[in-house]
């Protein structure tokens, strides 16, 4: 897509689509659509808090525009009008008999999140995606979504319950971006995409999954549907296993070594050059070009 060039319309979601009809397809037991928020996941987190009841597993919250989204370590993030999606989720997981999923388990939300919109820009766009660890989505090594999630109370002395938020930028020109190394749908396929058509993709594949996934009781080295268990899916989908990273950690330090794989917990397995094994549950990674040592 031409960097000036402009979608003929940023017009507001059209909310004939986000109605009781995705929620039926979706297996949603709610489905808000607000004009402006600051934050979805923020405004979810106090929602879910105070009326538990109202906001049950599978409730979802989508802001038309959101002002003062975040993603980790507490960055900014926000859009133009009418070009991105920003949508949270309440997941409060239990099995088919009613019991709690383990809270263990919850570190996988966020890469089953980020499979179902892989699958969700196949389907809308074409579109070939892949996970950078811990919780980005990437097209063609740029970064085209971010995944977060946070703990909530749990209803009732239940367990604690997780807000799922996504951000997915659909529509941005190329000046429009905030970061260098961040894409949109319209510059990576060159075409204009309607937002409603991405997310509902998303809240199908994701609620699909998420059904699942708490079926297996949260492991995930269940097999699931096609063979392979959660957590071999992933593996087979993130882009930063192979390569040489620097991850830094909290607290100011890093490492630089292969990622190997993801431990059972969904944590980064990264081997230094001396031989010495990380299992990192938390940190942002650079994917080291093998050449030069420079970045990518």
């Amino acid at each position: 897509m031409d960097d000036h060039a402009q979608p003929e319309s940023r017009g507001p979601l059209d909310r004939t689509l986000l109605g009781p009809g995705l929620a039926r397809e979706a297996g949603l037991s709610r489905l808000e659509v607000l004009d402006e928020i600051d934050s979805t996941n923020a405004e979810l987190l106090r929602r879910a808090e105070a009326d538990p009841d109202g906001w049950g597993d599978l409730s979802v919250l989508v802001a038309d525009h959101q002002t003062a989204g975040r993603g980790r370590l507490h960055r900014h993030w926000e859009s133009p009008v009418g070009v991105a999606v920003a949508v949270s989720v309440v997941l409060r997981p239990h099995n088919a008999t009613g019991r709690p999923l383990p809270t263990q388990s919850y570190s996988w939300f966020s890469p089953l999140a980020a499979l179902a919109l892989r699958e969700a820009l196949a389907e809308t766009a074409g579109v070939e995606a892949s996970v950078k660890w811990p919780n980005d989505v990437v097209v063609d090594g740029l970064k085209i979504s971010g995944i977060l999630a946070q703990l909530a109370p749990g209803a009732h002395g239940a367990p604690p319950a997780v807000v799922l938020g996504t951000g997915i930028n659909v529509g941005q020109a190329q000046g429009e971006l905030p970061v260098p190394t961040a894409t949109s749908l319209a510059i990576a396929t060159g075409r204009e995409h309607r937002r409603e058509d991405v997310l509902a993709a998303y809240l199908v594949a994701f609620a699909r999954r998420y059904r699942q996934f708490c079926a297996v009781d949260g492991d995930p080295d269940a097999t699931l549907a096609g063979g392979r268990g959660l957590w071999g899916q992933v593996e087979d989908a993130t882009i930063t296993l192979g390569k040489r990273v620097r991850v830094e950690l909290p607290g100011g330090q890093s490492l630089v070594g292969r990622a190997t794989g993801l431990d059972a917990h969904g944590a980064l397995r990264v081997v230094e050059e001396d031989g010495t094994r990380h299992s990192v549950a938390a940190g942002d990674v650079v994917h080291l070009r093998p050449a030069d040592g420079g970045y990518a």
